[in-house]
């Protein structure tokens, strides 16, 4: 299976990554947890049907110390019991954040609230921007057919 358009050699939409990756990287040095940055981006990729990401965030997360049940239940978080309080906060809020056509009205006050119990201005704002970048990124992949299953931890990072 091969990609409609080649996100890694194609000079115009390089120049359009790099500046998605700049912003991925002012996130990544924020003060919001590691971990949650990782569920997050999981998380979304998931519900997006992203392959290339769900493969790429899976494989980094466990790279960097993630456990296989966390990864495995990150989609049934509800119902899981090994998630914080704050990464619960932080899933809804990417889930909501994620499924904007699907929640009339976007983000309920509800949500925001709780993740605001849990993080100051600063992590919300990485919180929120988190949530943006890789809903763009899982659209331009998903758009094109990025094929999944062969990324290498680390290798994009």
């Amino acid at each position: 299976m091969d990609a409609r358009l080649n996100l890694f050699g194609n000079p115009d939409v390089g120049k359009i990554l790099k500046h998605f990756t700049s912003a991925g990287k002012v996130v990544a040095d924020s003060a919001l947890p590691a971990a949650t940055q990782q569920l997050v981006l999981l998380r979304a990729s998931q519900i997006n049907g992203c392959g290339f990401c769900v493969d790429m965030h899976g494989k980094d997360a466990a790279h960097a110390g993630e456990t296989t049940v966390r990864l495995n239940l990150v989609a049934a978080w509800r119902e899981a019991t090994v998630f914080t309080d704050a990464e619960r906060a932080a899933l809804d809020l990417t889930e909501q954040g994620t499924r904007i056509a699907d929640a009339a009205g976007g983000v309920t006050d509800e949500t925001w609230a709780n993740a605001a119990k849990h993080y100051d201005e600063g992590q919300l704002a990485a919180l929120v921007s988190l949530i943006a970048i890789i809903n763009a990124f899982n659209r331009m992949n998903v758009m094109i057919k990025q094929p999944a299953g062969t990324y290498q931890p680390g290798s994009l990072g």
